[in-house]
């Protein structure tokens, strides 16, 4: 039987060094979040698809496109992301065999990038899979259902490399030949990323 493996994407940030949500920037004819969002669901390796929102949740609903997504709200989003950890695995189809965490505010996973892990993850074994661009190590991380009770115990930001730094000799890397998928935290990223798209036209 397919495994079934939800996409958590991770939406609930307070956007502080950006003045302003930045779910809601202009990227790619919709938001960054409907970006983010269309790229999961547009994903076969996906089986479900969780948003967890945070600051300004009544203003993103109103203007993002969430398709068939599942949307829940994280209330203690300042707590970091491990309390949006909490609140999507506890709205996680209880099939769920394992959970692909995603960025809200990283436009640059592909569905290409979300099936591969997928179909890695569905042919092998272990707890925990992350993606490595280059050499480097990011994002999308998957969680097997056996570590679901430690993501909720965690705390703080960056909380989920914690379980990786703690289980390292059983991580599985699945190697892309691709620059590393920036992040948007500031203007600066956000210019910076808007002038890469624009430099491939």
């Amino acid at each position: 039987m397919r495994k079934f493996i939800s996409g958590l994407i991770l939406g609930a940030g307070a956007s502080s060094r950006f003045g302003q949500p930045k779910q809601l920037l202009p990227f790619r004819g919709a938001t960054l979040l409907g970006w983010v969002i269309g790229q999961a669901e547009r994903a076969a390796g996906l089986d479900e698809v969780v948003v967890v929102l945070g600051r300004a949740a009544d203003e993103i609903r109103n203007q993002v496109d969430f398709g068939n997504a599942k949307v829940v709200e994280n209330p203690v989003f300042t707590q970091g992301c491990a309390s949006s950890y909490r609140a999507g695995i506890g709205a996680l189809d209880p099939r769920s065999d394992a959970i692909m965490i995603l960025l809200g505010d990283q436009p640059g996973i592909s569905p290409y990038i979300i099936d591969r892990m997928a179909e890695a993850w569905r042919a092998g074994d272990g707890e925990i899979m992350l993606a490595s661009y280059q050499g480097r190590k990011g994002h999308p991380m998957m969680f097997a259902k056996s570590l679901f009770d430690k993501l909720i115990d965690l705390h703080g930001d960056k909380a989920a490399w914690k379980l990786v730094d703690a289980n390292l000799k059983t991580l599985r890397e699945i190697a892309f030949d691709l620059p590393f998928p920036q992040d948007i935290d500031t203007e600066e990223d956000f210019r910076r990323i808007i002038e890469q798209e624009a430099s491939r036209k």
